[in-house]
């Protein structure tokens, strides 16, 4: 019984398909149909406009959509997840590899195939090694400004197609704002004509025709519009060109560039683009299955992206991964299982061998006009307006993302990731010390901020709430510290610890230490509410014996009176704010108070008499 069932859970391991079989029968299979058409219509357009973006030849966007989504139906977790080409990678492929080739060249393309072989060995081998959580690193914001970046690129490649000026191709994005301004004079009337055209009956199709697919609606339009003006004034004049014929046949096969030379230089531009597509990928799949109330596994989805993209390269097809817009198309078009994107793929093939030649009528500016249209749809003024409003820190952190992709794309999401992480290290680094007091109603276990109360001039009384590490232990020794340096008379700490999630080995010698400190004064550092978990980690490293097991005291417990007796009389003696019920009764050291020196008993003290904190 054991083997089988650990023969077939290596079997879903190895064939996720597997899985989900059972559900393919007539009704899901005619749901499927119907959503792989839909789709097969949404990637023709949008292939062909990425491929350009990452400044390959425009079929190689249809072959990213074929082979690569295929198997990453077939092996990854999710079943709406469409890969295949997307905006942010396609501008990250052309970001870092147009320094290296010229854009469309035959280098450029066998540096950008080596490029998705690594990026697929590298999906693969965090796969394996169930690394899916370090995409939980990237924050939501990083993802924001990252995008809102890459779509400013995005316009900024296409100002040049939009306007009919020269700019250098790969030019960076102020080289483009600047040449722009100085050529605005020399704007060709006719090419931005098609490119405004296009622009503004994608926004129409977009508002008033959302079933259908809005690109499409605006390539023929920009076309019609194109080829009517060079019927009437000709090409010589007008200057219109357009994007050339596709080649009409299945996606050749390729090999990658396995030089030594060619994997040193895509190296690391190959762990940015993986990183950024695992973190689309997932994410995308996560808030699809919130909807369809599918389980997702992040480590089987980095296998699936991997095996894509490393399929995909012998395959004549760029670095892909999870499109938002597909997938979500793919869901909202009833699709029930992952073979609605295997008949999207196939369906796309079909497209691809009838359309391929009318390419020829595609204008560029056309294309740019469809562009612009996809980076504004990109930036999440939502967010971003959220996120200024709520959180400063955040605030930066989206900003930075965003001007270091505008200033380099490779770089500008690693400065992004790293500022998050430094910022979230700086916050837990400072655990928060709150001073509190036993609350007074009658009965109550709980303490409330110490702020307005009177409060024990011989014990400091804090709640703790974090982790005590290596990265805290500073913060927290030197508020210990301070207590007793502002209130010399402070000797003892009593520490509410139920809010202290972790304690490392630099943060028990740390408490350690404030112990002997405290014992050497006279006083002594204790804790109540202690997580066992916690006080055995305290055991085992062997602090008890400095701290003393005694100064630890469990949930309603009365820990009152074995501190109270260690306090000076002297002192008590001459105490006004007396918030213990020990305090109206003796002394530390077993003397009666005098009944005239007694003043009002405080609220609560019936409660606290029973040991009631």
């Amino acid at each position: 019984m054991k083997s089988t069932l650990a023969r077939n859970y290596w079997l879903h391991r190895l064939f996720p398909f597997l899985q989900w079989k059972h559900l393919v029968d007539r009704d899901s299979t005619r749901a499927d149909l119907i959503a792989g058409i839909t789709g097969a219509l949404i990637v023709l357009p949008q292939g062909v406009a990425f491929a350009t973006i990452a400044g390959m030849p425009p079929e190689y966007g249809l072959y990213a959509a074929m082979i690569p989504a295929i198997v990453a139906a077939l092996f990854g977790s999710s079943w709406h997840l469409v890969s295949g080409p997307t905006t942010a990678i396609s501008i990250a492929v052309f970001a870092a590899m147009s320094p290296l080739a010229d854009p469309g060249s035959p280098e450029f393309i066998r540096m950008v195939l080596t490029l998705t072989f690594l990026v697929g060995l590298f999906q693969l081998i965090l796969g394996l090694a169930r690394m899916g959580v370090l995409v939980n690193f990237i924050s939501h914001t990083v993802v924001i400004g990252f995008t809102a970046g890459a779509a400013l690129l995005i316009a900024a490649s296409q100002v040049k197609n939009f306007f009919g000026i020269a700019i250098e191709r790969g030019s960076p994005f102020h080289v483009v704002i600047e040449r722009f301004i100085e050529q605005i004079g020399s704007i060709n009337p006719w090419v931005t004509v098609v490119g405004a055209v296009t622009l503004a009956s994608g926004i129409l199709a977009k508002r008033y025709w959302p079933k259908v697919p809005y690109m499409i609606v605006a390539m023929v339009v920009g076309s019609v519009v194109a080829a009517l003006i060079n019927l009437e004034l000709g090409v010589e004049t007008t200057l219109i060109t357009t994007v050339g014929a596709l080649p009409a046949h299945l996606p050749p096969l390729s090999l990658p560039d396995f030089s030594y030379a060619t994997i040193h230089k895509v190296l690391f531009p190959a762990l940015v683009v993986t990183m950024l597509a695992l973190t689309e990928a997932v994410s995308i799949s996560r808030s699809i299955a919130v909807k369809s109330e599918q389980r997702i596994d992040g480590n089987q989805e980095f296998i699936g992206q991997g095996l894509s993209n490393l399929v995909g390269s012998f395959f004549s097809s760029y670095a892909s991964c999870g499109s938002f817009n597909r997938s979500g198309v793919n869901y909202a078009a009833g699709a029930k299982t992952p073979m609605a994107t295997v008949y999207a793929s196939l369906f796309l093939v079909l497209v691809l061998l009838l359309v391929a030649p009318l390419a020829s009528y595609l204008p560029t500016a056309a294309m740019a006009g469809i562009l612009f249209l996809v980076a504004w749809g990109l930036i999440d003024f939502h967010h971003i307006a959220s996120i200024s409003k709520t959180s400063r820190s955040e605030t930066v952190v989206l900003w930075v993302t965003l001007l270091g992709t505008l200033v380099d794309l490779e770089k500008g999401i690693f400065f992004g990731i790293l500022l998050s992480l430094a910022i979230y290290l700086f916050r837990v680094s400072r655990p928060g010390i709150v001073p509190v007091v036993p609350a007074k109603e009658e009965g109550a276990y709980h303490f409330v901020g110490a702020e307005d109360h009177p409060q024990c001039p011989q014990l400091a009384m804090v709640r703790l709430n974090g982790a005590i590490f290596f990265g805290a232990v500073d913060h927290v020794q030197s508020s210990l510290q301070k207590i007793d340096e502002i209130e010399p008379q402070k000797k003892s700490v009593l520490v509410i610890a139920r809010g202290i999630s972790f304690v490392d080995v630099a943060g028990a010698e740390m408490l350690a230490q404030e112990a002997r400190r405290r014992r050497k004064m006279g006083g002594g550092l204790y804790f109540y509410r202690c997580k066992d978990e916690i006080y055995k980690f305290l055991r085992k490293s062997d602090k008890l014996d400095d701290i003393g097991e005694g100064g630890f005291f469990p949930t309603m417990s009365n820990w009152i009176k074995p501190i109270y007796s260690t306090l000076d009389s002297e002192i008590c003696r001459n105490c006004t704010a007396r918030i213990f019920s020990e305090c109206h009764e003796r002394l530390p050291d077993g003397e009666a108070r005098l009944p005239h020196l007694n003043p009002l008993p405080q609220a609560g003290e019936e409660a606290n008499e029973k040991g009631n904190v």
